[in-house]
């Protein structure tokens, strides 16, 4: 495993983050969690990423079991809040009574004191920002997070939040946002922000929800146990992918990676990790040779020839738009974040 700076903070973290929103936010059991957090730490994998939200709080105690009895000082545990963890209209949503509330609660799941990153989950229109960012830097202060992150901002709120933050004397040294060859959004407005702020990214979906391991193929049913055939999944994004264009052109690159002895899957996270802004990507597993697998990417170095001839097939599909940032306030407690 490699390791890098989460931006410019002294805060170091794996190249490679375990997530645990596939394993635990469907109907995958509790040994298949235990199994890939064993093969993630095998690897090398130090920093573990989850959310209050996931599983309705299953994903953040299966978590906690699974690193029970590992050295806390040599981990680096991310967890987010905002979505509705309850029934309540103050159990969501960045008010200073949901943070101060689901701090405690994330902390109990998990089974620890303290967690090295706590993450916004979504820019919440409906509360000031002052407030949630007092709140968080009580967090910090309280000694319950190091630093705090935030997930899905544009680069505008990200600038506000940061001045704030400094302002309170916290850092706020990452962003979580999607990004893979497919999902290029963040990178017009979003990264430069962060670059000149000393904002790392956390990326989240970095082999476009499986599309970029080359599963699927056009013209076939979809594998049995995929996500595309998971009711629990939720994903509206899956399906715009899941289209003959997209497919044959991703299927174009299984040459490519071949020639360079690596699966698709490596290639993919590979073109992810090159860019000088991504401090890790996120990783989540179906089973734990997934992640044995993929985390040899870290090793990997593309080339300009490479990298333009990825660009030259995906172009024609690829998302750009700033504006596909996907800011969301809560209606009400049964919306549900994807």
């Amino acid at each position: 495993m490699n390791f890098r700076h989460l931006g410019r903070s002294g805060l170091i973290v794996s190249q490679i983050a375990y997530g645990n929103w596939l394993t635990r936010n469907s109907s995958r059991n509790e040994d298949t969690e235990v199994a890939c957090v064993r093969a993630a730490l095998d690897a090398g994998i130090t920093t573990f990423d989850t959310a209050d939200i996931y599983a309705d709080g299953g994903a953040e105690e299966s978590l906690g079991r699974a690193l029970k009895g590992e050295r806390r000082e040599g981990l680096e545990i991310l967890t987010k809040v905002f979505a509705p963890v309850g029934p309540g209209r103050n159990d969501l949503g960045l008010s200073r009574k949901h943070i101060s509330e689901s701090i405690n609660q994330s902390l109990r799941r998990l089974g620890t004191d303290h967690v090295d990153v706590y993450q916004a989950h979504r820019f919440d229109l409906s509360t000031p920002l002052e407030e949630t960012m007092e709140a968080l830097a009580d967090v910090v202060h309280s000694g319950k997070a190091h630093y705090i992150g935030v997930s899905e901002w544009s680069a505008e709120q990200i600038r506000t939040g940061h001045a704030l933050a400094r302002e309170l004397k916290i850092s706020l040294v990452s962003n979580q946002p999607q990004y893979s060859a497919l999902w290029r959004v963040p990178e017009a407005e979003v990264m430069p922000a962060c670059a000149e702020l000393g904002i790392g990214q956390i990326v989240w979906s970095p082999l476009a929800q499986g599309v970029l391991t080359g599963k699927y193929v056009p013209g076939r049913d979809w594998p049995q146990g995929s996500r595309a055939t998971d009711s629990n999944d939720g994903s509206s994004v899956l399906a715009n992918w899941l289209t003959d264009d997209v497919l044959s052109r991703v299927a174009q690159l299984r040459s490519i990676a071949a020639d360079l002895g690596l699966t698709l899957a490596q290639f993919s996270l590979a073109w992810v990790l090159r860019h000088p802004n991504v401090s890790c990507a996120v990783l989540g597993a179906s089973r734990p040779e997934q992640i044995t697998d993929n985390a040899k990417a870290v090793d990997v170095r593309l080339d300009e020839e490479t990298l333009t001839r990825i660009d030259e097939i995906l172009d024609p599909v690829v998302s750009r738009d700033p504006a596909a940032t996907r800011e969301l306030s809560p209606p009400d407690p049964g919306w549900r974040l994807v």
